[in-house]
């Protein structure tokens, strides 16, 4: 069992910066493949980014280049990093982990991942 803890998320104005928090307890999360996924009001949740234990990185399109996903083993904490927010980045970003992991693939599916923290708020004004 993993828990999950999502924090970082705040009000800003487009062009700001901001890096999410995802803290881990209950397990070694490094072992695990990790994503980053966020829902839009009235909108499905969709992936953004996964990293595997190894530290292979798979983003979906629209974020590369603006979103890095990184983590610290040591402090069992997942960031990720987002440049040059626009509000269409207003969502609650959730950070998972895949219950089933290993697998033969680590990438931001929402259906992969078992473990999911309550997220965090981003909201992004023009």
């Amino acid at each position: 069992q993993v828990q999950l803890v999502e924090s970082g998320g705040v009000s800003v104005q487009a062009g700001w910066s901001l890096r999410l928090s995802c803290a881990a307890s209950g397990h070694t999360y490094g072992s695990f493949c990790m994503g980053w996924f966020r829902q839009a009001p009235g909108k499905e949740r969709v992936g953004l980014v996964a990293i595997d234990s190894d530290g292979s990185t798979n983003y979906v399109d629209f974020v590369k280049g603006r979103f890095t996903i990184s983590k610290d083993n040591a402090k069992n904490t997942l960031y990720l990093q987002m440049n040059n927010l626009i509000p269409e980045d207003t969502a609650m970003y959730y950070c998972a982990a895949d219950s089933a992991w290993p697998r033969a693939w680590c990438y931001p599916r929402p259906e992969d991942f078992g473990y999911w923290g309550q997220g965090t708020q981003v909201t992004v004004s023009s």
